[in-house]
């Protein structure tokens, strides 16, 4: 027995080492310490602006280049510790990617450097927060503005409905697509945990990916680190610097760190905020960071105004207290100094937005000091994380959603959230976000063969800018095509192609599929693994399925045939990103007997579905079933959308078992499925 636990641990191991491993080339922090993805410079064409190499890095040279303009070169004017480079006179307005020649290496670096024609009287932030990309699993299912974490709860609101289970990737990728083609908006923010594990190197390779899209579509991003990204061991060499700040015209943003359990900034930070702004007291602050500063008010937790009151008077600020979070304030009020000196900074140079997440939900608070002046801390729920509250709520509880929302500002410093209250009634509510990526969602492939994007769109007709990696050689296919496109430019940069395109999406489902030739070829699918191994009746257990195709997956989905009824389960991602492997989660058959059908469809309508048969079915009981569909289902969703694909053809890729271990799967998923053993060993 020590020999087989002691060899699972040596599975699990590799496993995770597989997941998590990072190659060795140089990244972009290895070289720069600012700009990066999630930090970039701004300026308009001509201005002088500065680049902090790491130490010990010499800048050979610098260009930048998007998928429309450049390549421009930068003149480096000034060496040091701080590089003082000029942009071109001639360079177009866009979202740059920078290329940089060291002695440490090449890298480019993602969205690094936003040129502006003009700078923004108003600045029009989309606010996403808590992201928490994997490479893992993590996700929840959703159902127009219903979310939940249950199936079998999900299936009774569901009504009929589209079920997805929305991994924490694909909706991170969602929410950013749609931003980036909302011309509403001129930044995307995202206020800390961005990556669900901080020691997981893939889940930000993941979130470099998703940034990237955005960058080339047009789009810049800016981030901050929550606790999930503490210790910051990836963070600070592929998305950004932890405390900084942006000056873009009229507003300065500052990005503080708010660390791990500590859950606010320290006391030499906000000496160094404070610097910041004596150094630029002509500027509208704003401020992004993780952890939200206020709990409740005086209209409850939901948020509310706090007004007349100073945090320089004592007995006002005696009366605050009772309003602050422990993350700021303490569990017992052992972080009084910091949470003061904030407040006060806040007072005393006029800090009119403050911008932070942490808690999955939504809260605005609007602090009014005693000279009138307004200051509005909004706090966003997830973006991509099903850790919080469901939606309808258990009961006594508040609901949320994955969401995200549009924060303005404008030169004099007044905040709006623009559409909220005409939708929810009122800025003091549950939902202060729209159901984004909730009832947007996109699921992309890129393979050498082609590269393909499934739309689930509730929200009615989206258009903008629209970017994808695709081969050389690939080209829109418009017979399985149902968007409205215009192709604006192709570029490589780095070693990638992105393809840039104007595109409308129509409401309901619809695909974009650019290939190298007509796939003729059915996806390949096999049932890995059941856990448990031998489902019990009525009891869950859960499908994992391994699958390929040579441009990918559209609509994956299990089936449960029993008593002559078929029932659909969808399937979701097992890892972040372009799995190769999903699961599916069966809330229990009340039947001695039954199939278990895994099926895949790819972008060209090609099927292939394989079986699996759990204890002894009588032949009636499958001669004429009769199909129930309670869940529709894709990478997600397992309704075609309208196109021209042609008919189906279904192959069985692997033979029906009649034993319900099946074929085993990869080390990861045996070892998980395996862990409450070592659970149980330990114990004893």
């Amino acid at each position: 027995m020590r020999r087989i636990v002691a060899f699972l641990l040596v599975l699990l191991t590799l496993s995770l080492i597989n997941i998590n491993q990072v190659s060795a080339e140089a990244l972009p922090g290895d070289v720069l310490k600012y700009p990066m993805p999630g930090a970039p410079v701004v300026a308009l064409p001509g201005e002088v602006v500065e680049i902090q190499p790491q130490d010990g890095v010499d800048i050979n040279s610098l260009s930048i280049v998007s998928v429309l303009n450049g390549p421009y070169e930068l003149e480096i004017i000034e060496k040091g510790a701080t590089l003082k480079v000029k942009v071109p006179e001639n360079v177009v307005p866009d979202v740059y990617f920078l290329q940089i020649k060291s002695n440490k290496g090449e890298v480019t670096i993602p969205g690094a450097v936003w040129i502006l024609k003009e700078y923004p009287k108003v600045l029009r932030i989309a606010h996403m927060s808590d992201t928490h990309v994997t490479s893992g699993t993590k996700f929840g299912y959703v159902c127009g503005e219903y979310f939940q974490r249950d199936i079998k709860r999900i299936q009774e609101l569901c009504d009929g409905g589209i079920i997805v289970p929305l991994h924490s990737y694909v909706a991170t990728d969602s929410a950013y697509t749609y931003w980036a083609m909302d011309d509403r908006v001129d930044v995307m923010i995202t206020t800390g945990d961005v990556v669900d594990t901080a020691g997981d190197g893939k889940g930000y390779r993941l979130l470099l990916d998703i940034i990237s899209h955005a960058n080339a579509a047009g789009r810049p991003t800016i981030l901050v680190k929550g606790n999930h990204d503490d210790p910051p061991n990836y963070y600070p060499r592929l998305i950004g610097p932890t405390d900084y700040y942006i000056v873009i015209g009229k507003f300065i943003i500052i990005a503080l760190d708010s660390h791990g359990d500590e859950a606010h900034p320290y006391m030499n930070q906000l000496e160094w905020m404070e610097k910041v702004l004596e150094d630029h007291p002509d500027k509208i602050p704003i401020v992004i960071v993780h952890h939200p500063y206020w709990y409740s008010a005086p209209q409850g937790w939901i948020g509310g105004r706090i007004e007349g009151v100073s945090a320089f008077d004592d007995e006002d600020w005696q009366e605050m207290i009772q309003y602050g979070s422990y993350y700021w304030f303490g569990r017992n009020q052992e972080y009084l100094d910091i949470a003061r000196r904030f407040l006060q900074d806040v007072e005393k140079y006029n800090i009119k937005l403050i911008m932070s997440g942490h808690i999955h939900h939504d809260k605005l608070h609007i602090y009014v000091d005693k000279n009138g002046n307004e200051h509005w801390f909004v706090t966003s729920t997830t973006t991509g994380a099903p850790d919080k509250e469901t939606n309808p709520p258990r009961p006594g509880r508040s609901p949320t959603w994955y969401g995200s929302k549009i924060v303005e500002i404008d030169e004099n410093g007044n905040v709006r959230l623009p559409e909220i209250e005409e939708m929810f009634g009122s800025l003091f509510n549950d939902f202060i976000s729209l159901p984004v990526p909730q009832e947007f969602i996109t699921v992309r492939w890129t393979t050498d063969f082609g590269s393909a994007v499934k739309f689930i769109n509730l929200l009615g007709e989206e258009s903008g800018k629209f970017a994808i990696e695709i081969p050389d050689g690939a080209q829109v296919d418009t017979s399985v095509t149902n968007v409205t496109y215009k192709i604006l430019g192709e570029r490589k940069i780095g070693d990638k192609t992105y393809e840039l395109f104007e595109i409308t999406v129509p409401k309901g489902i619809s695909q974009l599929v650019i290939s190298k030739g007509k796939d003729t070829e059915n996806p390949q699918v096999d049932i890995s693994y059941l856990t448990p191994s031998k489902p019990m009746k009525g009891k869950p257990f859960k499908v994992y399925i391994s699958v390929k195709d040579n441009l990918g997956i559209k609509d994956i989905y299990v089936e449960i045939e029993a008593n002559g009824v078929v029932t659909k389960y969808p399937a979701v991602q097992s890892s972040g990103g372009q799995a190769e492997y999903f699961m599916a989660e069966i809330p229990g058959v009340d039947a001695d007997g039954y199939i278990i059908r895994a099926v895949a469809i790819d972008f060209y309508g090609n099927k292939a579905s394989t079986e699996k048969t759990i204890g002894e079915i009588e032949t009636s009981t499958t001669s004429t079933p009769t199909q129930t569909t309670p869940s529709e289902t894709t990478t997600s969703s397992s309704t075609p959308p309208t196109t021209s694909s042609p008919p189906e053809t279904t192959s069985s890729s692997s033979p029906t078992t009649t034993e319900a271990g099946g074929v085993c799967g990869p080390a990861a998923i045996v070892a998980l499925a395996l862990l409450p053993l070592l659970a149980v060993k330990r114990k004893k």
